[in-house]
């Protein structure tokens, strides 16, 4: 059964360096997280801290949104390297 009120830290893939970015860009809550776009948490992150983020980090505000928006989702969908596989999919069908 999922938690009514998660944390951020109760996210899978979440730590201590993607809380500090979560800070940075002013999520504060899971809620808040639901409503936000992978691509522009990344790019607006690239910005605040003004250097060069790696694509896993992408990847892993893909993962993060999408419990945020299904806490139910399943568990290989959760981890960032599910998004970085799918990411990957998708530039080599460019």
């Amino acid at each position: 059964m999922a938690k009514p009120n998660r944390q951020l830290t109760d996210l899978i893939s979440i730590g201590p360096a993607m809380l500090r970015d979560f800070e940075l860009l002013g999520i504060r809550s899971v809620a808040q997280l639901a409503r936000q776009n992978p691509r522009r948490l990344y790019d607006k992150l690239g910005r605040v801290a003004r250097h060069h983020q790696d694509v896993c980090v992408l990847d892993t505000f893909c993962a993060a949104v999408a419990q945020a928006r299904n806490p139910k989702l399943a568990v290989e969908k959760c981890q960032w390297w599910y998004w970085s596989r799918k990411r990957k999919q998708e530039e080599k069908g460019k």
